[in-house]
């Protein structure tokens, strides 16, 4: 049997990138499921390549009426809910160009990511355990990033509010539990996934390969994650296999918060009194 066998499913932001590459693998492995996003004719001819088990509907996960709506149209549908997935997000840079350095930023800039990354995930997590409760079970998968758990000096916002994703999965987790609810709650901490998300970043011609080499070289394994290797683990998290995990948090970077790849040479730093690097 599929391991998602006629779970439904609601995907935000799967118009494109990790959101539509978890959209195609739940239904690959036999789930119903409901594709969301703000590009409505994007996300409608995503939908349309996945076949009759998957829909759209318009989603603004910024606004919690749309999500009232959103909810509504997968509960008529198909008279429940199991697995939401909130992925939708900005880094912010490419509806804005200016600075987003904790110095320079401004709070416009701030509150327009916050407002995505995290009002969208609350917003998402307050309604699906509303949608799931009458069946006392369910899956909420968060995505945060290796940037919600490390420092980002020139994306202040998108590391702050991926930060408080990760915090807000725990709460959520506890939350259920407490209720006794076998709702699990977990997120994942991508890094280094080449999507549509990184084109702000990574320039063209020359410089975009330079840049390409230059951050996979950041990660150990020395190349970008795909999105099919997310998608994977979302598979795992939206199965019945990961019953016994909440508030779990799950990281797929290559090796990037691992630590440092190479051991410091010899001479390259002061050893502790009475240790030597080699000896």
């Amino acid at each position: 049997m599929a391991r998602l066998h006629e779970k439904t499913a609601l995907v935000t932001g799967a118009a494109q990138g990790i959101g539509l590459a978890i959209a195609r693998a739940f239904v690959d492995e036999g789930a119903l499921v409901v594709l969301s996003d703000i590009q409505i004719e994007k996300g409608r001819a995503a939908a349309a390549t996945l076949g009759e088990r998957a829909s759209f509907v318009s989603l603004d996960v910024r606004v919690e009426a749309d999500w009232e709506r959103a909810m509504a149209s997968v509960i008529d549908r198909y008279a429940r809910l199991d697995v939401l997935v909130n992925n939708a997000g900005i880094t912010g840079f490419a509806d804005c160009q200016g600075p987003h350095d904790p110095e320079h930023a401004t709070a416009e800039a701030w509150r327009a990511v916050h407002a995505t990354n995290l009002d969208g995930v609350f917003f998402g997590c307050k309604h699906a355990i509303q949608a799931m409760r009458p069946h006392r079970k369910g899956s909420i998968i968060n995505l945060s990033s290796r940037s919600g758990v490390v420092g980002i000096p020139r994306a202040a916002a998108y590391a702050s509010s991926k930060a408080a994703v990760r915090h807000h999965t725990k709460s959520v987790a506890l939350y259920c539990a407490e209720e006794g609810l076998a709702i699990r709650c977990n997120s994942i901490q991508p890094a280094a996934i080449l999507t549509p998300m990184w084109e702000a970043v990574l320039g063209d011609g020359q410089e975009r390969e330079a840049n390409l080499r230059r951050y996979a070289a950041s990660a150990p394994l020395n190349r970008f994650g795909t999105v099919e290797e997310v998608a994977a683990l979302a598979v795992y998290l939206a199965s019945d296999e990961s019953g016994f995990t909440t508030g779990a948090e799950f990281t797929i970077d290559g090796g990037m918060l691992a630590g440092v790849s190479e051991p410091p040479k010899p001479g390259a730093m002061p050893a502790p009194s009475g240790m030597r690097f080699g000896g």
